[in-house]
């Protein structure tokens, strides 16, 4: 009977590790997506972050990072806790899932605080940062934001285009535009001197609209993504506590 319960204990021993293993696996491939969301949302989207006057939505990516780099780390030491049986190198294991469960979930909260304020900040800022800040100097990050902006959403001034009105740019002596080469549905140079409909995108609701609805669906992924991943560790976190338990103690 001690010889059954002695085969069972160390089957059920090899079947906890082995799903520890293939944890760690999945774990890695978790981690991996979460700095690709992370790293893509700063890359290549970094333009329209200059757009906005609160750093929540960089600082969601950047936990991500931060999130997805620790997970590299921690699985080499899940690996070794779990092949090597220590009971020590568990608990560092355990403490570290944890730690990338509550960066995850900060970021997540993040984005979502961000995403009910997002309406009311482009609503007071937008508008402002493109009449005061296009094609001034020092201000080239801004600049090359809004003719992306612009071109890519196909929308032209932040709520119409009649805001380019009070640009410091468009009111500067000798320029004679009267919206930026950026509105113009077949841009070149100087194309903004129109801005009759059949030359210029008139979008209702203008810019403000199409960036909104991006950012949100940005921050509506990375929330996902944050908090979707970080229940994943939980299960983790059992398997940890279970492989804990049907260790002998370490002797010293």
């Amino acid at each position: 009977m001690e010889a059954y319960d002695e085969k069972t204990n160390t089957s059920g021993m090899i079947c906890l590790k082995y799903l520890l293993l293939t944890f760690n696996l999945l774990f890695w491939l978790a981690g991996g997506v979460v700095m690709a969301v992370g790293v893509w949302t700063l890359v290549e989207k970094s333009d329209y972050i200059s757009l906005l006057s609160s750093s929540y939505y960089s600082a969601s990516a950047y936990i991500l990072i931060a999130a997805g780099a620790i997970v590299v780390f921690t699985g080499i030491i899940g690996c070794c806790a779990t092949l090597k049986e220590k009971r020590s190198l568990l608990i560092v294991y355990l403490i570290l899932l944890l730690l990338i469960f509550l960066l995850e979930i900060v970021s997540g909260v993040l984005a979502y605080i961000h995403y009910q304020e997002l309406d009311k900040e482009l609503q007071h800022n937008l508008k402002e940062t493109m009449v005061q800040k296009y094609q001034q100097p020092g201000e080239g990050s801004v600049t090359s934001a809004v003719d992306k902006l612009q071109q890519e959403f196909k929308c032209c001034g932040s709520n119409s285009s009649s805001d380019w009105s009070d640009s410091v740019w468009i009111l500067t002596p000798g320029n004679d535009r009267l919206v930026p080469d950026s509105c113009c549905k077949t841009p070149s140079n100087l194309c903004g001197q129109r801005d009759h409909p059949s030359n210029i995108y008139k979008v209702e609701g203008g810019c403000i609209t199409k960036l909104e609805e991006f950012i949100l669906s940005q921050l509506q992924i990375l929330a996902a993504v944050g908090i979707g991943i970080a229940f994943l560790q939980l299960i983790g976190v059992i398997l940890v506590c279970c492989l804990y338990r049907s260790l002998k103690e370490e002797s010293y």
